[in-house]
C-alpha cells in the first residue's frame, strides 16, 4: 500500500505572488488562508480529498505564499503524528552538506576518502581517489552493490563498479556514507549537527533513525518553505553557499537529467528510475509545473 506524506510539501512549484509568511520556530502557531480567501472551487477540494483517501494519503498539506491553504489528516493520523520520510529524507542530507561546505568543513569537490578514511570500499586506493563527495551527492560514484541489501555500508559491499561520473545508479549505501562524512567532518552526530543546523532554526523537529528522519508532518512544510524562499528561513540565511544551492535543485549530470543533488527535477525531458537501467523520454511529472523540484521516497512519500 502506499502511505503519502505532504504531498506537495516539498515541490516548490510556482514563484509566489506575496511575501512569504514563516511561522515562528519557537512554537506550533501557523497562520491559515480560508478557502474562501482562495477561492477555490469545492467540488476541486472535494476531488483532492478524495484522491487522498484513494492513495492511502496520511497528511496533505498545502502552503500558499508561506501560510496553511490546506490541510488534511486520514484516519488516525493527526498533525502530531510522526511518520517517516523514506528518501524524501535525503534532501535534508543534501542541505546539511550544503552548510558544511559553507562553513568550511566539507568540501564536495574532495575525495569521499577525505572523510572516510582510506578502506571505506573495496575499490583500490587510486579508485577511492577518483571518487568525490559530489559523486556521492548524485548517485554517480560507480560503487556496485548487491541490489538486496543496498545499505550495506562495509567495505566488502562497495566493489568497484565503473569510473566515477560514468554510470548513474540509485545506491542507498552511498548516500548514508554522506551522513557518515558530516559526522567526521564536524565532530558530531548526525543528529546534533541536524538540530543544531536545520531543526532548531526552523522549528522542525525530528528524530534520525537508521538514516531515516521521523517527523510530524508540518516538519516536511517547514523545510519546504526554506527551500521556497531560497534556503532562508524569516531573513535568516540558512544555505549561504548560492552556487551549492542552486546546483543541488537543477541538473547534476547528464546521465540522468531529472536529479540534482539528492533532488528529483521536473521539466528535463527525461529521467532515469532507481534500480532500472533505462531512460524515459519524458518528463519525471508530466503533468506537474516544469520548475518542479521534489523530495521523494518509497511509498510515495514527498
Amino acid at each position: 500500500m502506499l502511505y503519502r506524506l505532504c504531498l506537495l510539501a516539498l515541490s516548490v512549484i510556482s514563484v509566489t505572488a506575496q511575501p512569504l509568511y514563516f511561522p515562528p520556530a519557537s512554537n506550533d502557531a501557523w497562520e491559515r488562508l480560508s478557502r474562501t480567501d482562495m477561492g477555490w472551487c469545492q467540488d476541486k477540494v472535494d476531488s483532492l480529498v478524495e484522491f487522498g483517501r484513494q492513495t492511502d494519503t496520511k497528511a496533505l498539506i498545502i502552503l500558499k505564499d508561506g501560510r496553511i491553504a490546506f490541510e488534511k489528516y486520514y484516519g488516525t493520523f493527526t498533525k502530531d503524528s510522526t511518520w517517516y520520510w523514506a528518501s524524501a529524507g535525503k534532501t535534508v542530507t543534501a542541505a546539511l552538506v550544503g552548510i558544511a561546505q559553507q562553513d568550511r568543513q566539507m568540501d564536495i569537490t574532495k575525495s569521499s576518502a577525505t572523510y572516510l578514511g582510506r578502506g571505506w570500499s573495496s575499490c583500490t586506493p587510486q579508485q577511492e581517489d577518483a571518487i568525490t563527495v559530489r559523486h556521492h551527492l548524485t548517485m554517480t560514484t560507480g560503487i556496485g552493490f548487491d541490489r538486496g541489501n543496498d545499505n550495506c555500508k562495509t567495505p566488502e559491499c562497495l566493489r568497484y563498479r565503473a569510473a566515477p561520473g560514468t554510470i548513474w545508479d540509485y545506491h542507498n549505501a552511498c548516500y548514508l556514507l554522506l551522513q557518515d562524512m558530516i559526522e567526521k567532518a564536524s565532530g558530531r552526530t548526525f543528529q546534533q549537527y541536524y538540530n543544531q543546523q536545520l531543526s532548531q532554526k526552523l522549528g522542525m523537529g525530528g528524530l534520525w533513525f537508521n538514516g531515516i528522519l521521523f517527523s510530524r508532518p508540518l516538519a516536511m512544510a517547514r523545510f519546504g518553505l526554506m527551500l521556497l524562499a531560497g534556503g532562508i528561513w524569516n531573513g535568516d540565511t540558512i544555505i549561504k553557499d548560492r552556487e551549492y544551492f542552486n546546483a543541488m535543485i537543477n541538473t547534476s549530470q547528464q546521465l540522468n537529467k531529472s536529479y540534482g543533488y539528492l533532488f528529483w527535477l521536473n521539466g528535463k525531458g527525461s529521467f532515469m528510475q532507481p534500480g532500472i537501467p533505462l531512460v524515459y523520454q519524458t518528463d519525471l511529472v508530466p503533468a506537474a509545473p516544469k520548475d518542479m523540484y521534489a523530495g521523494m521516497g518509497k511509498n510515495d512519500q514527498r
